[in-house]
């Protein structure tokens, strides 16, 4: 399975600090932000990964080149003028995926999960697309995904009229498996702000998408506040996420036997 990292946004909710750097290589816990997705993705052996760039997007090619230095194999795919969206720029790099199933993962989040058990969840639901989700108090920062009781999504942020249905409210994670067919009804190399707009359009449909709850280590490091947060965690110690276990280590002989 390969994977998309979206990294092409303008980290507004983070300046100054983007004022002349791209979001996902902002240092968090004494590495650029956009590595602790990538390790994510190696740790389960998804290593052919896409990146989609735009503000600054020189600097995150000159920091990770080929991403051989971290096992992995990185290709781009730069957005000129204005930024496709979520949805544009997921669909731009869809001949990357070769029509298979693919994961995306936003380059501003923190999430500790067993993609292999995320996976398999996928592909036993037969469904156009699995959400990550979780549980949250904050819907007014986050927007509400309803799901059934039997663990299908039938309203995203409120835009569809539900009747008799009984849901619970969860919010998106940033992190989604899609079948590649649920690119035929974006609209190509246009701005396309959201791939949710695409999701809406399929519910409308009677397409099935799945929620997967998860209730493991989650953060949005897009704003300062928790940004802060998350790197005196990272760096104090009172924050490890599973799939790091061993990286500082194996950094460290690298640099010994250099």
């Amino acid at each position: 399975m390969k994977a998309m990292i979206l990294a092409a946004g303008f980290g507004t909710r983070l300046r100054p600090l983007t004022d002349h750097s791209p979001k996902p290589l902002l240092p968090i816990g004494g590495r650029p932000m956009i590595e602790y997705n990538l390790l994510l993705l190696k740790k389960y052996g998804i290593t052919e990964i896409i990146i989609n760039l735009h503000h600054y997007g020189e600097q995150i090619i000159n920091t990770l080149g080929d991403g051989s230095r971290l096992g992995l194999s990185i290709t781009y795919s730069t957005e000129e003028g204005d930024p496709l969206g979520t949805g544009g720029g997921i669909k731009k790099a869809a001949p990357f995926f070769d029509q298979s199933t693919f994961i995306v993962i936003n380059g501003d989040i923190l999430i500790d999960i067993d993609l292999k058990k995320l996976i398999s969840f996928h592909h036993d639901q037969k469904t156009e697309a699995t959400l990550v989700l979780r549980e949250t108090n904050d819907f007014s920062s986050f927007g509400a995904i309803e799901v059934d009781d039997h663990g299908q999504i039938r309203n995203i942020l409120g835009k569809l009229n539900l009747e008799n249905v009984s849901t619970k409210k969860y919010m998106f994670t940033g992190l989604h498996i899609i079948e590649a067919r649920v690119l035929d009804g974006i609209p190509g190399d246009v701005p396309y702000y959201s791939i949710i707009d695409t999701y809406l359009d399929l519910l409308r449909a009677g397409k099935k998408l799945s929620a997967y709850i998860t209730q493991g280590y989650w953060n949005d490091l897009g704003a300062l506040d928790r940004y802060y947060e998350v790197d005196h965690a990272l760096e104090t110690g009172k924050l490890t996420l599973s799939h790091m276990t061993g990286i500082k280590e194996e950094s460290n002989e690298q640099s010994q036997n250099l």
